[in-house]
């Protein structure tokens, strides 16, 4: 069970593989984007909640979008598929208590 004070966006990567009879497979896989007090954590990166400027994100009319981690890394995209809204407010709480 998650405590209240964490919040998570499932997103979505694209694996691009040739098979044996050299046909190209795409493997669609999950991951979580867990925003907790101190830092946001991917499958892949780590980032401290201060070192975070901005989140934002790009709705596509078909449905999803792209989630924009705006870091001292640089920017960092995530696609997903849910309302981002709930988890752009839970960070913007979270920085403005610091």
């Amino acid at each position: 069970m998650k405590a209240l004070s964490e919040h998570s966006i499932i997103y979505i990567e694209i694996e691009r593989k040739i098979d044996f009879y050299y046909q190209m497979q795409q493997i669609e896989m999950q991951y979580e984007l867990l925003l907790n007090s101190d830092k946001i954590i991917s499958a892949s990166h780590q980032f401290e909640l201060r070192n975070v400027h901005d989140i934002s994100h790009k709705t596509f009319s078909f449905g999803g979008g792209i989630l924009y981690l705006h870091t001292n890394q640089g920017v960092f995209s995530y696609k997903i598929q849910a309302n981002p809204a709930s988890f752009i407010h839970a960070f913007k709480s979270l920085k403005a208590q610091r």
